[in-house]
């Protein structure tokens, strides 16, 4: 998996989702700590990770439905940071800067408020809608404790989030975004496919490896020529359904190939706008492949996920979640639409970059 920032991307690799449960905020933070120590962070960056996390974990215990919190590692080609993702299901924050302010915390939590968690996070998003639920995000990156932190990637515009069936540790889901860089006068263009292993566990997860490694590796811009590199690469494995999409903000389009039950639209303000995916499984059989275009909506974004998430969602009811980052959108489309009894993936490409 990779997210995207700007014009270099960050890849990331998601290590383990924690569910409601009793032990949660100490489950949670000794993870952290270990993760971050694992990454290269120096003692008081890890102390500053586990601080967070115990917060944002004891949070969802106490005061959210049904909460739940990722861990996540980003690298650059010089630098690794950990990323904690919180996703739940109410009851929401009316106003959530009340929520960030200075003394505000929750009752019985460690009393740093979510305020300081968001100043210790080189980079945090959060967005809450009353009724519904929250999705929060926060990268730590390495500091310098002269300068006080070393260089953060800049916002991201291109991102994605998976979570396993309940049971299963590893995920079938897949995702991975790469830039195109247009020197062959195609255009800059922004690349993103995701990869739905057939089936759960780990037979599904390598279909998944098998798919984003292709993906990496092609060379090519072309959702076509990409995805019968796929196709092979999944050939010896359970297979899968796989959307290959191109965004190309300068022509303001996005091209999409997809075989079998992936989905994908251009969504903006009122807009909701599906993409075509053929029928197959990629890997055993696929049929004559086709790219379907749609033109991107300004200030809008393209979303890519697999059938863990019911189609039965709409931006409408989460308003504001637009000029959020991708992984908070992702997060939210996770929370609003995914089933429990299946994996469930979501890739978000912002159309402005």
């Amino acid at each position: 998996m990779g997210a995207v920032t700007g014009p270099a991307p960050v890849e990331c690799e998601d290590i383990a989702w924690f569910r409601d449960d009793p032990v949660l905020p100490a489950s949670a933070r000794g993870a952290a700590a270990a993760l971050a120590r694992r990454v290269g962070l120096d003692s008081h960056r890890v102390s500053e990770v586990a601080l967070a996390v115990t917060e944002a974990a004891t949070n969802l215990q106490r005061h959210a439905v049904d909460g739940s919190l990722a861990l996540r590692v980003l690298r650059t080609d010089s630098s690794a940071a950990v990323e904690f993702v919180t996703v739940d299901a109410g009851p929401g924050m009316a106003d959530v800067g009340a929520a960030l302010s200075d003394g505000v915390s929750t009752a019985g939590t460690l009393g740093i408020g979510l305020g300081a968690v968001a100043r210790l996070a080189d980079v945090f998003d959060i967005h809450s809608s009353p009724g519904k639920g929250t999705v929060m995000a926060a990268q730590f990156w390495p500091r310098n404790r002269r300068d006080a932190r070393t260089s953060v990637p800049p916002d991201a515009v291109a991102a994605g989030i998976t979570r396993p069936i309940s049971g299963e540790t590893v995920c079938g889901d897949a995702w991975a975004v790469r830039i195109d860089d247009g020197r062959d006068g195609s255009g800059r263009a922004m690349l993103a496919m995701l990869c739905d292993g057939l089936g759960h566990g780990p037979l599904a997860a390598r279909a998944g490896e098998a798919a984003t490694g292709a993906f990496r590796r092609s060379t090519s811009g072309d959702p076509e020529a990409i995805m019968r590199e796929v196709h092979t690469a999944l050939r010896g494995t359970r297979g899968g359904a796989v959307a290959v999409a191109r965004l190309e903000p300068d022509r303001g389009r996005v091209l999409l190939c997809g075989v079998g039950n992936v989905s994908g639209f251009v969504v903006g303000p009122g807009v909701r706008k599906s993409l075509v995916s053929a029928p197959g499984i990629v890997g055993h059989h696929m049929r004559t492949l086709r790219t379907f275009e749609q033109p991107m909506v300004p200030g809008g974004a393209l979303v890519l996920h697999s059938d863990g998430l019911t189609e039965r969602w709409t931006l409408d009811s989460m308003p504001g979640l637009l000029g959020h980052g991708p992984t908070v959108i992702a997060g939210q489309l996770l929370r609003e639409a995914a089933v429990r009894r299946d994996d469930a993936g979501v890739v978000v490409v912002k159309g402005a970059w």
